[in-house]
């Protein structure tokens, strides 16, 4: 079948006497083609050891899924996680789009979603068929309204288990859900007020605070 290419999305995995640069430039079902150390793209079945210490246990069109120490890493299009030993604090790098937007694969409750970062949104926000499908029950959150493009909307004021991006999860999120207006998750001030955000280019750091 045909390789989804991605852009070189770069991972760094780290312990205690290794280190190694893994980008990904082709995935297919259950393989992908990785860059190891700057070396020659190599196709890898799941289940393969691709450097001491490191195994692919996941590939799809969405990324592929490294394990490493026993913690597991997602590769995905347009960013990367760094892990530096040592260091002790999570943190994800976040790749801008061509319109210079970070666009982040995460999960809520640990469902996978798909968010946009957007520091001017003061909680993470919800389209409601998102939190559905995530099993949240909003309709038991606290009533409160937002304006739209079509007017003012009611909005479900709710406390997400976990959210995590890259390395960084986080415990008890304040979040909204839309009914109407809201075309995707927009990842809010709620859950980046506890990092540290540093801007590299056209790269974004995010590094847990607590």
């Amino acid at each position: 079948m045909r390789a989804h290419v991605l852009a070189a999305g770069l991972l760094f995995l780290s312990h205690a006497a290794f280190a190694a640069d893994i980008s990904v430039v082709g995935l297919f079902p259950n393989k992908a083609v990785l860059v190891i150390d700057g070396g020659a793209p190599k196709t890898y079945s799941v289940g393969a050891t691709v450097a001491d210490g490191i195994r692919l246990v996941a590939a799809n069109e969405s990324g592929a899924t490294i394990e490493a120490n026993g913690k597991r890493q997602v590769i995905a299009l347009g960013e990367h996680v760094n892990r530096s030993p040592g260091s002790g604090r999570a943190s994800a790098t976040l790749q801008a789009d061509g319109q210079g937007h970070y666009m982040v694969n995460g999960q809520i409750n640990g469902g996978s979603v798909r968010m946009l970062l957007d520091t001017g949104a003061t909680l993470i926000a919800l389209p409601a068929a998102d939190a559905k499908r995530l099993g949240i029950d909003y309709k038991r959150g606290r009533v409160s309204y937002v304006n739209t493009a079509n007017g003012v909307v009611p909005a479900y004021m709710v406390r997400l288990n976990t959210v995590k991006v890259g390395d960084i999860e986080l415990n008890q999120v304040d979040a909204v859900v839309q009914e109407q207006g809201l075309p995707i998750i927009l990842l809010g001030m709620s859950f980046l007020n506890r990092t540290e955000m540093r801007r590299e280019g056209e790269q974004m750091v995010l590094t847990k605070r607590f």
